[in-house]
């Protein structure tokens, strides 16, 4: 691996376990906060059936609940398998599982002990990202912003972009690469957009035993139910202004609206909502955007692809597009927000959380032995 070509630049080692409840993901990038210099190596450690059923078995539930030391139990044992693989890394970004996220209510909450990371890998682990963000009022979500400011850096765009990631919750960021960092008024604005992967997921589980919609295989073969997708987007959620946020099952409404429709109608009408919320969202966007660029598992379905690229004027494409691995961005962007931490700078702000002011999340827990020296 190159030597770093920047006194402030260091390869870190970022991981996410997204909404889907698939696997984790880890990846490292050399940055010194602001920019991104390096992608370095990746790689993925999908979770088992059995340890699916212990996270799924936890959703919804908060710390002491009884399930959730298991659930952490997953998290801390899959991650270590995964991050010990990795040489080179002077810091880790640890964003752990979420089970709950209440921003107005009970918080926010992941699964899984930094500190335990820590002390296995033998490196500072930066973790916790989400609290300080929902104690001082902000939503805790989206956190990829800052990230992907850097990346419209990253490929030289000129004009404003946004980037959606399609996981379980849809998410968009406006960025306008032209402001002079992500902390500036006006450069960013992300939001939750609403369900993306997790309903048609759920579907193919409960009535196909399957783990997604491959390909959009099953949609493709169904009709979307309009009144459906009406219902839908007359949720209090999309006229509430951004940034705002949402749980994995904020909306289980919506599975129960297709009950009675057979799958493939039902696959149909979930990913036509996926991408209506999407469309709807964008109404918010300051200003056009030249590109919408997606990551994400969502951007691997061609009929939500099709249906995204129908609401927009502007190209849609995967990220790869761009030079960008869709697999792998949250990760690499725990690694840059683990390094903005590390450096005391902001993580999130008005624009994106909707927290008051610009706020450092993250807290970082360094190995006793590195402590002890």
């Amino acid at each position: 691996m190159a030597k770093d070509r920047d006194q402030g630049a260091i390869w870190a080692l970022g991981a996410m376990s997204g909404t889907s409840l698939d696997g984790v993901d880890a990846a490292m990038i050399l940055t010194d906060g602001h920019r991104v210099q390096e992608f370095g190596p990746h790689a993925y450690r999908p979770y088992t059936a059995a340890e699916q059923a212990t996270l799924r078995a936890a959703l919804g539930l908060w710390p002491g609940d009884p399930g959730v030391a298991a659930a952490a139990e997953v998290v801390e044992t899959a991650h270590a398998e995964l991050l010990s693989r990795f040489q080179g890394a002077a810091l880790v970004g640890f964003h752990g599982q979420t089970l709950a996220h209440d921003p107005r209510g009970r918080g926010t909450h992941q699964a899984g002990n930094g500190s335990l990371l820590a002390e296995v890998l033998g490196l500072p682990v930066v973790w916790d990202f989400r609290t300080s963000d929902v104690a001082l009022g902000g939503q805790g979500a989206p956190l990829a912003p800052f990230y992907h400011f850097a990346l419209a850096r990253h490929i030289g765009a000129t004009a404003p972009v946004a980037f959606l990631n399609l996981g379980g919750v849809g998410n968009l960021t406006w960025v306008d690469p032209s402001a002079p960092g992500p902390e500036t008024e006006g450069a960013l604005l992300a939001f939750d957009t609403g369900p993306a992967n997790a309903p048609v997921n759920d579907l193919m589980r409960a009535r196909l035993g399957l783990t997604h919609d491959d390909g959009g295989k099953v949609a493709a073969k169904g009709r979307v139910k309009r009144q459906v997708i009406d219902t839908f987007l007359s949720h209090p959620f999309f006229l509430k202004m951004p940034p705002k946020s949402l749980d994995r099952d904020d909306f289980r409404s919506l599975l129960e609206a297709v009950r009675r429709l057979d799958t493939p109608a039902a696959a149909a009408t979930l990913t036509a909502a996926a991408a209506a919320a999407v469309a709807r969202g964008a109404e918010h966007f300051p200003a056009p955007v030249s590109r919408l660029l997606v990551t994400g598992g969502g951007r691997l379905n061609p009929v939500m692809m099709r249906h995204l690229a129908r609401h927009f004027a502007c190209p849609v494409q995967p990220v790869e597009a761009a030079g960008l691995n869709g697999d792998m961005l949250e990760a690499q962007a725990f690694a840059f927000l683990a390094v903005r931490v590390a450096r005391g700078m902001a993580t999130s702000g008005p624009g994106t959380t909707g927290v008051a002011a610009n706020v450092g999340g993250g807290q970082i827990s360094r190995p006793e032995a590195a402590v002890a020296g």
